[in-house]
């Protein structure tokens, strides 16, 4: 399909820069089928849930994966994408030209890391010095990784180490949070237990690469960026027993969507999984393992408005936004929430 079909013009107004406070007290558009939209809040989420509903959520936690730092005069700005091993990481790196194969990149805090390899892609292989544990060195040195369209507007401070963490934050190893689970608090929590509501967990360390422009005019020409993910047995065993009771599964952002779909064989089966996924969901993939999807509004022309089009079809998806954007909700990794249920058999 032509990237372009999923373009649209967002004021920059719509940009969230902080959370809504608490954090529950964002709005929430609900589509829900073909029935017209419902303007909500994210506190309202357990009255439009069933008993037997299952809510899954990522459990990944952000690293302070941005540092900057100098190889010889040129500075140079590094973003951790995606963990190798213990001591190193593909990393995006600003001003990587000036980078050479062996060189030393000196970051504050006496951290420093070896350039091993450029990639294809234009991003490096770096190797930590030393023999503290990575993420010591990665409290000392670096900062947290703010999406572009808000680090652009506004610094990073101390706010952002407790507001960009969700609140199942345990798995260290993202570079992004999974935003759609920034909304939930502890109140929210038991009114969904009180509502028998369940709840299951995985992990999918989110890369830097989510943020990446659609560079193609077509989709097929776009490579998405590998995360690495996991479902153990326990829990794709509870998953497929609630569906097999008739409840719903409802994924807590488009990471965790694509982890389950990733996990799921054509008989709607949801196996154990881990390792490696590049999935790449665009309209015409069928859904196997999900009923439905709780997720943020997304940049024009990402591959994530790409996913929510896909489940909801792209028609349905423009007119969404074009409320959204007329109604006043707030946008991206800070903004309000969606909860999209498409119409059963479409």
């Amino acid at each position: 399909m032509r990237v372009g079909l999923f373009d649209f013009e967002l004021p920059p107004e719509r940009i969230a820069l902080r959370p809504a406070r608490p954090r529950d007290a964002a709005r929430m558009l609900l589509i829900d089928g073909a029935q017209p939209f419902a303007d909500l809040r994210v506190s309202n989420l357990p009255a439009r849930l069933r008993k037997g509903d299952v809510l899954v959520f990522n459990d990944t936690r952000v690293i302070p994966a941005q540092l900057e730092g100098t190889r010889g005069e040129a500075r140079i700005g590094v973003t951790l994408h995606k963990r190798i091993d213990l001591r190193r990481w593909q990393a995006f790196v600003r001003n990587g030209k000036r980078l050479r194969t062996g060189d030393t990149i000196n970051f504050q805090a006496d951290v420093c890391a070896h350039a091993e390899a450029l990639h294809s892609d234009g991003s490096w292989t770096l190797n930590f010095a030393g023999e503290e544990p990575l993420e010591v060195l990665l409290e000392r040195a670096g900062r947290m990784p703010l999406p572009p369209y808000i680090a652009s507007k506004r610094p990073t401070d101390e706010q952002d180490r407790e507001d960009y963490q969700t609140l199942f934050a345990r798995e260290d190893g993202a570079v992004a949070a999974p935003t759609a689970a920034l909304h939930f608090t502890p109140d929210l929590i038991a009114a969904l237990d009180a509502a028998e509501i369940q709840r299951e967990t995985l992990t999918l360390h989110v890369g830097a690469g989510t943020f990446l422009p659609v560079k193609a005019d077509d989709t097929t020409d776009h490579q998405m960026h590998a995360e690495w993910g996991r479902i153990d047995d326990a829990t794709s065993a509870r998953l497929n027993a609630a569906r097999r009771a008739g409840g719903r599964i409802i994924a807590v952002g488009t990471t965790c969507l694509r982890l389950l779909e990733s996990a799921c064989g054509d008989d709607g089966v949801i196996k154990p999984f881990a390792g490696d996924t590049a999935i790449f969901i665009t309209p015409g993939y069928r859904f196997k393992a999900i009923d439905g999807l709780m997720t943020n509004f997304h940049l024009p022309k990402s591959t994530l408005f790409m996913l929510v089009s896909a489940l909801m079809g792209l028609e349905r998806m423009q007119a969404v936004y074009a409320h959204a954007i007329g109604n006043g909700y707030r946008f991206y990794s800070y903004g309000d929430s969606s909860l999209l249920l498409p119409q059963v058999g479409a």
